[in-house]
């Protein structure tokens, strides 16, 4: 499905809402890009519905270029409610790509956190309010839990927050309410800076300035 500037927040961020969307950023010029496109292709048509693939011309609608911060291309973006949750630039191989959408189509890193706490029964009154949708007393809860904890405790706590957190998004409210919290409990202070985002590698990818159409000479 080919995308622009005037159809994208219907057909990606509002869709996101329902199913992931995965947006590849490309140009007709781009060799990385004809190697990624057919793969991607390949692969969403695999997984038979269960996300939907987008196309954005970074030539025809250098606005969208801009705002996602498109410096390489094929750059490729995951949407879930809305907001980013994973990428990479690059042609990635095979392999790379089907793990890609399977961490989009699979269960989240959320659900299989309340199940492990589920089969303890450890952490009730969190299931509870996560099960519920109440993701602020869920996520005051995971804090209070991490302050009052032990250190595996608290890395239990910290690793269901910053999966609330990406599911979420990073501009939802309780995102930027209880993140910062977070940073004293961080193992790795780069978990915690977007906790919305997934990244993998980068592959082979075409970078340009912003300009793309009056540059495309020097690639």
């Amino acid at each position: 499905m080919d995308v622009t500037t005037e159809t994208f927040e219907q057909e990606v961020l509002a869709r996101s809402h329902e199913l992931p969307v995965v947006v590849d950023f490309w140009a007709a010029w781009c060799g990385p890009c004809r190697m990624l496109g057919p793969t991607l292709e390949r692969e969403a048509a695999a997984r038979d519905g269960a996300l939907v693939l987008a196309k954005v011309d970074v030539d025809e609608n250098e606005p969208l270029a801009q705002q996602y911060g498109i410096r390489g291309i094929p750059a490729v973006k995951a949407f879930k409610n809305g907001q980013v949750v994973g990428e990479f630039v690059g042609a990635q191989p095979p392999a790379a790509v089907a793990r890609f959408l399977d961490e989009l189509t699979g269960p989240s890193k959320a659900d299989q956190l309340l199940a492990e706490l589920h089969e303890s029964g450890q952490e009730p009154e969190i299931v509870a309010a996560i099960e519920a949708g109440d993701h602020d007393r869920a996520l005051a809860l995971l804090l209070q839990a991490a302050e009052e904890g032990d250190g595996a405790r608290r890395e239990r706590m910290r690793a269901l927050a910053v999966a609330l957190f990406g599911e979420l998004g990073n501009e939802h409210p309780l995102t930027e309410r209880y993140g910062g919290a977070w940073q004293p409990f961080s193992t790795s202070r780069s978990s915690l800076d977007r906790p919305g985002e997934r990244r993998t590698g980068r592959g082979n990818s075409s970078s340009r300035p912003l300009s793309y159409s009056r540059r495309r000479r020097l690639w």
